[in-house]
């Protein structure tokens, strides 16, 4: 899989995207995750990647020329371009579950007040919200898609079990439930006693009784009860 970023700030996803888990799929070529600087798709000396908004208005609006350039010379065939935006659909895992079997992805990144709309209009495939909020730029966001896409390409994370057990797998209705380790008891809490009986029966049993009474606890909108 191919990843290209293309933002003014390409540092703020260098860091979390080439360390960990994500460097070492990257090193294996298992993913190819670029990262480029958006004014250097600019024109003239001052590399001006920002204008003021026609119609007035406060803050700066990113030009279109760059966006234009930037996608022009990276896309290939079948690739996929998003654009990262409080405006978008909101993120979930089937989408990264379904954006993990591209071949390529292109991820544009605004800043300001926004972008040119004809950067949407013509570039973009889909736009993509990670939350109810506003962000300083789109790059943080760029980073927090492209790590839950990648970890589910096979052969990223070493036991794939783990992916198919956790949080919003499968019908994405549950919580994962609480997990412990060593040491069985820690300033005078314990760990359940089921799971250390040994019974595989009994231990599932009890992870889903969990994974319930924390989704109604924290989640109840995903058992459709909020």
């Amino acid at each position: 899989m191919r990843i290209d970023i293309v933002t003014i700030f390409p540092e703020i996803a260098e860091g979390p995207l080439r360390s960990s888990i994500m460097g070492r799929a990257g090193e294996a070529g298992i993913v190819d995750v670029r990262f480029h600087d958006l004014r250097e798709y600019t024109t003239g000396k001052h590399r001006k990647a920002d204008d003021l908004p026609y119609g007035g208005g406060p803050g700066m609006v990113m030009k279109p020329e760059p966006f234009f350039a930037a996608v022009e010379e990276l896309k290939t065939e079948g690739a996929k371009v998003i654009f990262l935006t409080p405006q978008g659909k909101p993120f979930r895992q089937a989408k990264a579950v379904d954006l993990s079997k591209e071949s390529h992805l292109i991820f544009l990144c605004g800043h300001y007040e926004g972008v040119d709309h004809r950067v949407v209009e013509a570039l973009v495939d889909e736009e993509i919200s990670i939350g109810d909020y506003v962000l300083t730029n789109g790059t943080l966001a760029a980073a927090v898609v492209v790590d839950a896409i990648v970890r589910l390409v096979p052969g990223v994370v070493g036991d794939e079990r783990s992916i198919e057990e956790e949080s919003f797998s499968g019908d994405g209705s549950r919580l994962e439930a609480p997990h412990y380790t060593r040491p069985a008891e820690f300033r005078g809490m314990e760990v359940p006693p089921v799971l250390l009986s040994g019974n595989h029966a009994e231990i599932e049993k009890w992870r889903r009784q969990m994974a319930e009474e924390r989704t109604r606890a924290n989640r109840p909108d995903l058992l459709g009860e909020e």
